[in-house]
This record gives C-alpha cells, structure tokens and sequence, in this order.
C-alpha cells in the first residue's frame, strides 16, 4: 500500500492519522508540490485534479482523503471506525460532508491564505471558520465525539487536521472549549500522529 501525501496538506494528515489510528502500515511519498510533482503526467494518471492524497492499493488507485477514510475502514472491517447500521453511518456520512464543505472553506482556507497565499478573501473564510466551529463546540458541549456518543469515527480523523491547525490561518479557538477538549481527546489515541504545526497567523506567537 502506497500513500502519496505532502506534509503541509490536511487531507493527506487525516489519512496518515488514520493509517495509524488502525495500525495500517503503507509507504509515504511525499511529493513536492512547489516543484510541480504533482502535476506530472504520472501523477495525473493517477488523479487527474492534480491532488493529493492518492492511496494505491494493488489495482485500486483511490485519490479524495473522505473516500480514502471509507475505503480503509470497510477494507480492514472497522466497524468500530465507520458503523454499518443505516442511522450511524448517515451520521458518520453527515460530518464527513461537513469536512469537505463548511471545514474546507472555512479554517482549511484560512490557513491557505496564511500559509500559501492563496487568494480568498481573509475576513470572510475566517468567518466561515467560527461559524462551523460553533456549530461543532455545540454538538461536542453533549457528547465526547462528533458522530457517535461513545466513540470515535472517521468523522472525527476527517475534521481534525484542519481544526487542530486553524489557529495558523488566524482563527482563534479560545472561545470553543467543547472543540479544544475534543482535540485533546484525538490526540489522546493509540497510535496519534500530528499534523505538522507552521510558525504562522496565530501560531506564530
């Protein structure tokens, strides 16, 4: 098993986290992306958005860190990670959608403003940010994790990364206690791997 990954990229965190969360191992390439690696015909032919992650697993070439996370879990039957009854699974699906919708241009985009000048506008993505993070403290203020009650999901490894690291694209979490116990609890598993910290917007302090 194979993951291309590149160190600064959350979506390719959550899958190394989760990766180690199952005690899976695979071999990690990093790809430069300033150098254009993941823009080679050779990559493309492997996801043709030009992005990363990419797992290869013998035939199956799967790139998105959400489908990853799925194809993991049902691969290596963990149904402790992604339950099979229809109303947990829609719950695990729900937050999920949340991680690649309000997380991705809320904090995720926040950060790539700071750390890649990326073109958004400042003001307005680190607003998106606060907003999903107080929907999130609110649900986490009732139970320890964001799907289920009683125990982590993939929903909590695909929301993680780019919480753990909004502070780098200047959105404060002091004002979220339920989301800063909940990151504690994260990296309080067996098997926690972090997301690699940049000395940048409200990190730089």
């Amino acid at each position: 098993m194979r993951l291309y990954s590149f160190a600064l990229s959350g979506h390719a965190h959550r899958v190394r986290l989760f990766l180690s969360l199952i005690g899976i191992d695979a071999d990690v390439v990093d790809l430069n992306l300033g150098a254009g690696e993941h823009k080679t015909p050779e990559f493309l032919a492997l996801n043709s958005f030009g992005q990363v992650p990419v797992l290869i697993d013998d035939e199956v070439a799967l790139a998105d860190s959400n489908a990853i996370l799925v194809y993991l879990a049902k691969k290596f039957d963990r149904t402790d990670w992604l339950p099979e009854t229809p109303a947990q699974a829609a719950q695990v699906q729900r937050w999920l959608s949340v991680a690649a919708g309000q997380i991705a241009f809320g904090p995720a985009a926040a950060r790539l403003v700071t750390l890649f000048g990326a073109s958004f506008d400042a003001d307005t993505v680190i607003a998106r940010a606060h907003a999903v993070l107080r929907v999130i403290d609110g649900e986490l203020t009732a139970r320890e994790w964001i799907a289920l009650p009683g125990s982590p999901t993939i929903a909590d490894v695909a929301l993680y990364s780019y919480i753990a690291n909004a502070p780098e694209g200047n959105v404060d979490l002091s004002s979220y206690p339920a989301v800063r116990q909940w990151l504690e609890r994260v990296e309080a598993l067996p098997g926690f791997v972090p997301f690699q910290k940049s000395a940048i917007g409200l990190a730089a302090a």
